[in-house]
C-alpha cells in the first residue's frame, strides 16, 4: 500500500510545499554546477592564455552535447510523468529505458566524433599551435569519455520524473564535487599525480560525470520503485522514442540555439576589442548563478505541471505556474539587484593582469548592467517555455527561443554596434528580452485556453 501514496505525492501534496520540496534540492545541485563551471575556468586561466582560449573554444560542442542529453531528459521527464499521472506503469518503465538506450546512442555518436575530429575542429578555427594542442587533448578526452554525461542527464531527469529530486541534488553535487577537487590535482600534477594540464580539466569533469551518473543509476535502481528498470523494456518502442522526441528535439534545438548565439556575438564583439569577448564569457560565466537557480524550480516544477496534467486537475496545474512565475521573478530581481551594485567585484575575479585589466572594467561594468536588466523579463519567459514543455508543447519554447536570440538580440546587436558602437550592443539584450516575454505570455494564454481550461469546464 506504501507505493501509491509515493506514486500520488505530485498530485496530494500542498502546492507549496510540493514545488519547493520538489525545486530547492534541483536550485542547490544548480548553483554547485554553477560553481564549479566557474572554478574549471579559473584553474585553467593560470595554466595561459592559449590553455583559457581552448577551452572557451570547446564551448559549442560541450553545448552540443549538454543539449542532446538535456533535451532528451526534457522528453523522458515529460512522457514519464504522464504515464504516471495517468496510472500506466507499463508506459512508463518502457520510456524509462527507451530513455537510457536513446542515451547511449547520442554518447556513441559523440564518442566518435571526438576521437576522430577534435584536432580538424580547433585547426578550422585557429593556426595557433598550443590552442590546437590544447583544444584537441580537451575536447578528445570530454567527447570520448562522454558516457558519464549522458548516463548522470538521463538517471537524474528519472529521479525528477518521479519526485526524488533530493537524490539528483546528491549525484549532482557529487559529480561537481569530484571535479572540483581533480582539478588543480590533474591540472597542475599535485599529490605526486602527473601535470596534465588542459587534458587534467578534461578528465577531471569527465571523473566526475561517471561517479554522478553511477550514483543515480543506483539510486533509480535501490530508491525509485516508480519505475522498474528491467532489461525486456530496453527494445526500441517508436511511439515511446516519439513521444520523447516530440518534446525533446524543440528542447534539443532550442538549446543549441545558444550556441549559435555566441558564437554571433562573438564575432559582433571582436570586431570592436578582444576584451569585448572577453567579458561577454565573463557574463555567461556570471549569470549562471542568476539563472542556474531558476533552471532548478523549473526542473522541479515540469514533472509537477506533467503529472497534474495526466491526472487531469487543472487547479494544481494553475498554482504551480503562478508560485513557480512569483519564485523566478523573485530570484532574477535578486540578480539585478547584485549586477547593478557591485559589477566591478564580480569582474575583478575574472580580471587578468596586465593592461587590459582597466579595459575590462571600463567595458564589463556598464556591460552587466546593461545586459542585467534583461533579468526583469526572462524569469517568467523561462517558466513559460518549460510549461509548454512539460505540456507535450516543446514547439512553442522552440519558437520563443528563435525568436528571443537569432531573430531579435543577433539583428538589433549588429544593428546597435553599426549605430552606435560598443556600448550600444548590450542593448540588445534587454531588448530581445521583452519580445521574448510578449511572445511567451500570449503562448501560455493559448495554451491555458486549449489545454488547462476545458479540464476545468469538464471536471
Amino acid at each position: 500500500m506504501g507505493e501509491p501514496a509515493r506514486e500520488n505525492k505530485m498530485g496530494v501534496m500542498p502546492v507549496n510545499r510540493l514545488l519547493i520540496n520538489m525545486a530547492l534540492p534541483m536550485i542547490a545541485s544548480m548553483l554547485v554546477q554553477a560553481l564549479y563551471n566557474v572554478v574549471d575556468s579559473v584553474f585553467v586561466a593560470k595554466l595561459s592564455e592559449d590553455a583559457l582560449n581552448a577551452v572557451s573554444l570547446a564551448f559549442p560542442v560541450q553545448s552540443l552535447m549538454i543539449a542532446v542529453s538535456v533535451g532528451t531528459g526534457v522528453g523522458i521527464n515529460a512522457l514519464l510523468s504522464r504515464s504516471l499521472g495517468q496510472k500506466d506503469q507499463d508506459r512508463a518503465n518502457k520510456t524509462a529505458m527507451n530513455g537510457l538506450l536513446l542515451a547511449a546512442v547520442s554518447c556513441l555518436v559523440f564518442t566518435v566524433l571526438g576521437l576522430t575530429c577534435s584536432r580538424l575542429f580547433y585547426s578550422v578555427q585557429t593556426d595557433i599551435t598550443a590552442i590546437v594542442d590544447y583544444g584537441a587533448d580537451y575536447l578528445s578526452i570530454c567527447c570520448g569519455v562522454s558516457a558519464g554525461l549522458f548516463l548522470s542527464v538521463t538517471s537524474e531527469r528519472l529521479l525528477q520524473a518521479t519526485g526524488r529530486t533530493f537524490y539528483t541534488m546528491i549525484t549532482q553535487a557529487t559529480g561537481a564535487i569530484i571535479n572540483i577537487i581533480l582539478d588543480p590535482i590533474l591540472i597542475f600534477g599535485l599529490l605526486g599525480f602527473p601535470r596534465l594540464e588542459v587534458a587534467g580539466a578534461a578528465l577531471a569533469t569527465v571523473i566526475g560525470q561517471i561517479c554522478g551518473g553511477l550514483l543515480a543509476l543506483f539510486f533509480n535502481l535501490t530508491c525509485n520503485p516508480d519505475i522498474q528498470l528491467s532489461l525486456k523494456n530496453l527494445r526500441p518502442r517508436k511511439s515511446i522514442i516519439l513521444g520523447i522526441y516530440s518534446v525533446g528535439i524543440p528542447s534539443i534545438a532550442m538549446q543549441s540555439i545558444g550556441s549559435v548565439m555566441v558564437f554571433g556575438m562573438n564575432q559582433i564583439l571582436i570586431s570592436f576589442t578582444a576584451t569585448a569577448t572577453a567579458v561577454f564569457g565573463v557574463y555567461f560565466k556570471l549569470q549562471s548563478f542568476i539563472f542556474m537557480p531558476v533552471f532548478g524550480l523549473t526542473n522541479g516544477m515540469v514533472p509537477i505541471v506533467a503529472y497534474n496534467y495526466g491526472a487531469r486537475k487543472p487547479d494544481r496545474i494553475i498554482k504551480t505556474i503562478k508560485l513557480s512565475v512569483i519564485y523566478a521573478v523573485g530570484i532574477m530581481l535578486v540578480g539585478l539587484i547584485l549586477f547593478q551594485v557591485i559589477p566591478h567585484l564580480f569582474l575583478g575575479l575574472f580580471m587578468a593582469e596586465g593592461e587590459t585589466s582597466g579595459d575590462m572594467l571600463t567595458i564589463g561594468v556598464p556591460a552587466l548592467r546593461i545586459i542585467s536588466l534583461s533579468f526583469l523579463f526572462a524569469g517568467f519567459a523561462i517558466v513559460c517555455s518549460s510549461v509548454f514543455q512539460a505540456l507535450g508543447h516543446g514547439v512553442l519554447s522552440l519558437t520563443v527561443s528563435v525568436v528571443r536570440q537569432l531573430l531579435v538580440l543577433l539583428p538589433v546587436a549588429f544593428v546597435l554596434s553599426r549605430l552606435n558602437g560598443l556600448q550600444a550592443v548590450w542593448w540588445a539584450f534587454p531588448i530581445a528580452e521583452l519580445f521574448s516575454l510578449t511572445l511567451s505570455a500570449l503562448f501560455l494564454k493559448r495554451v491555458y485556453h486549449k489545454e488547462i481550461l476545458p479540464m476545468r469546464e469538464h471536471a
